[in-house]
């Protein structure tokens, strides 16, 4: 919570005050009434007192001078709102690797599994597009609303081949720095990057990285497998090799560090979820300061007829 013009809480000062003095006032009057008449004769003299009612509507006027002194103050609080007209650029990687199996059913099928999720939580107006790439990239669709062509897109990949990592993220960032509203301005962008081992091919992705940061692109890095992952290579002489591929995360930090986004891990397709819902709040909306002096203007208005209410049914008078 954080207020607009937090010089109106000084005011807040008055209600200890007028508690202070109300508390005087009814000492001073039962002062008088003991004064008036003999202890012994004041339960036949003095009518009987109203107890806790005589208190409740002042409390309620004391709670809603309070609140109507917040209400000045102009309360704010910070609410998650859909960033509307952003590209995200999903950037998957589809290397022979991917087909290892320690991230159950494969580390592609989770990854295809948790970008459908991720795609169902991200804010209908978001555009979301996908570059593919083993030891190429490619644009297999361009940032669009229509979800189904990207699930569509995901779901054809077929792992093969090496990885060229930062050739992707070079595409990418091409297309989303392309991605303009209609008064010509560049929309807000993000890229996430999903791959399992390091680059092999093409350009430093560090190097990528360094124009994303001046374009205000962050990478948002996801490293997927684990140090046990393996893939079967078929040898030139019809043999297979089992052959080791373990995540290399070193270079997804340094690529989301310079970047200005975040760099995740993700040993199980339960972790991979995590991270895509994760991303999908911190992507798809963004955090925004809502007064809120209405709700509490409406709150001190209640309580004022609350307070008002009581003391008419009781007392017959306002206070």
């Amino acid at each position: 919570m954080s207020f607009g013009a937090p010089i109106f809480l000084l005011a807040l000062a008055l209600v200890p005050l007028a508690i202070v003095a109300y508390v005087r006032h009814e000492r001073d009057r039962r002062a008088a009434a003991a004064a008036f008449v003999m202890p012994a004769l004041q339960a036949s003299v003095v009518p009987r007192t109203p107890g806790w009612r005589r208190h409740a509507p002042l409390v309620a006027y004391a709670l809603a001078l309070t609140i109507l002194i917040f209400a000045l103050a102009k309360p704010q609080t910070t609410v998650a709102v859909p960033v509307e007209r952003a590209s995200i650029m999903l950037t998957t990687d589809y290397s022979g690797s991917m087909q290892a199996t320690d991230v159950p059913p494969s580390r592609l099928q989770a990854a295809r599994s948790a970008a459908e999720r991720f795609l169902g939580q991200v804010p209908d107006a978001v555009r979301v597009g996908l570059v593919a790439f083993n030891h190429n990239a490619r644009l297999a669709e361009s940032p669009t609303t229509d979800r189904a062509a990207v699930r569509a897109a995901i779901g054809a990949l077929k792992p093969s081949g090496g990885t060229a990592t930062g050739e992707a993220l070079a595409l990418s960032l091409g297309v989303l720095a392309a991605q303009k509203d209609e008064s010509g301005q560049r929309v807000p962008s993000a890229i996430i990057l999903l791959s399992d081992g390091k680059s092999v091919r093409g350009r430093p992705p560090t190097q990528i990285a360094a124009r994303a940061k001046d374009l205000k692109i962050p990478i948002y890095t996801v490293t997927l497998g684990t140090e046990t992952g393996t893939i079967q290579v078929r040898r030139s002489d019809g043999t297979t090799e089992t052959r080791p591929v373990p995540p290399d995360p070193v270079e997804s930090r340094e690529v989301a560090r310079i970047s200005g986004g975040r760099a995740y891990t993700a040993d199980t397709a339960k972790d991979l979820s995590a991270v895509y819902d994760a991303l999908g709040s911190r992507i798809g909306y963004r955090d925004e300061q809502r007064e809120v002096t209405a709700a509490f203007s409406g709150g001190a208005l209640l309580l004022l007829a609350g307070g008002a209410l009581l003391s008419l049914h009781w007392f017959r008078r306002l206070v």
